[in-house]
């Protein structure tokens, strides 16, 4: 359900612009010698602890409200942990998974990285036991024209009216999972070109919201952690937002049930992250959105975005020092 903001005045949530891009950054080195060698858990593992140094230090008072890893028992930043030196800093929601493409980093694939978004306190909305959601996500121009109760032709349609392209112009992201076969047929019977990466649903909303991306809009069922982390971003750019949760398994649509939330019911933008919000990535193996850490004259070298404040940023990361001793 939706938590409460019981703060009286709002946050100024881009005083925490350094800590994030520090998290991802640390989640990223740390991840980076895991990179190739098909372990998945490693690698998350080396990036969660990490991360969770960073975040010890930040100012304030954070409550993770999403984090990934309950789905696949995989290491975590657990739901309801509280981070933070509770110093001279603001209370805030956290949404985070230290590792986003966990397969793309042990298989040494393109598009792997630490990822971490933060907003005013009480303003994120918490799944629950949801794991899965339905998405969709449009760049600004495209902000109010979709339903996530249309058929995906009418979604072509209405956004490429709003983009004032024809739908054989249109670029979709749809993770490539067994769940979006006849979805992905659909879009392409209706004319519109698939981009579809085996994980990595935040990459691609990023695509979708990012001035330099190559997407018109994502659909399709991913992780509830990066619905919340994406609408973070959604929020920040201006762009547009839907979902719905989406159980993949009976035992997951009981515990919806029990905890009274509704399968059914379609959320907006400003009910996933209801206040101000920002959203920080680096890259592990690099891509077409960032580079991965090197080394390079006894430094190493990282990539990071930061979606803050209607604003995008690209931010080199120079340290003193070898991957392999940063992680160890």
């Amino acid at each position: 359900m939706q938590r409460q903001n019981k703060t009286a005045q709002r946050t100024d949530i881009s005083t925490l612009e350094s800590v994030a891009l520090a998290a991802t950054r640390s989640a990223a080195v740390a991840s980076h010698p895991w990179v190739g060698r098909n372990d998945k858990k490693a690698a998350d593992a080396a990036a969660t602890e990490a991360m969770r140094q960073v975040l010890a230090d930040a100012p304030g008072r954070g409550v993770v409200v999403i984090g990934e890893g309950e789905k696949d028992e995989a290491p975590m930043l657990f739901n309801g942990e509280t981070v933070g030196n509770g110093l001279g800093g603001p209370d805030f929601d956290i949404a985070v998974d230290p590792l986003e493409g966990t397969s793309f980093c042990a298989k040494n694939l393109p598009g792997s990285m630490a990822t971490i978004a933060f907003a005013e306190s009480g303003t994120m909305w918490s799944p629950g036991p949801g794991f899965y959601m339905d998405k969709i996500v449009v760049p600004p121009q495209a902000k109010g024209a979709v339903d996530l109760a249309d058929p995906p032709e009418r979604t072509l349609g209405k956004v490429a009216e709003a983009l004032g392209k024809q739908v054989g112009e249109l670029r979709v992201v749809i993770m490539d999972k067994p769940r979006h076969q006849d979805l992905i047929k659909r879009v392409l019977k209706a004319g519109a070109a698939v981009h579809t990466p085996a994980e990595g649903d935040v990459g691609g909303s990023l695509e979708v919201l990012l001035p330099t991306g190559s997407a018109d809009l994502l659909l399709g069922i991913g992780g509830t952690p990066e619905g919340v982390m994406t609408a973070a971003a959604v929020r920040a750019l201006g762009g547009d937002m839907l979902g719905r949760l989406a159980p993949q398994r009976e035992e997951e649509a009981d515990a919806i049930r029990a905890a009274g939330m509704d399968v059914d019911r379609i959320y907006v933008r400003d009910e996933l992250v209801g206040g101000d919000a920002l959203f920080a990535a680096t890259g592990v193996t690099g891509g077409a959105l960032l580079s991965e850490p090197r080394e390079s004259g006894g430094t190493v070298l990282a990539e990071s975005l930061l979606v803050s404040r209607g604003e995008v940023r690209r931010v080199s990361h120079t340290t003193f020092g070898s991957m392999l001793r940063m992680a160890s």
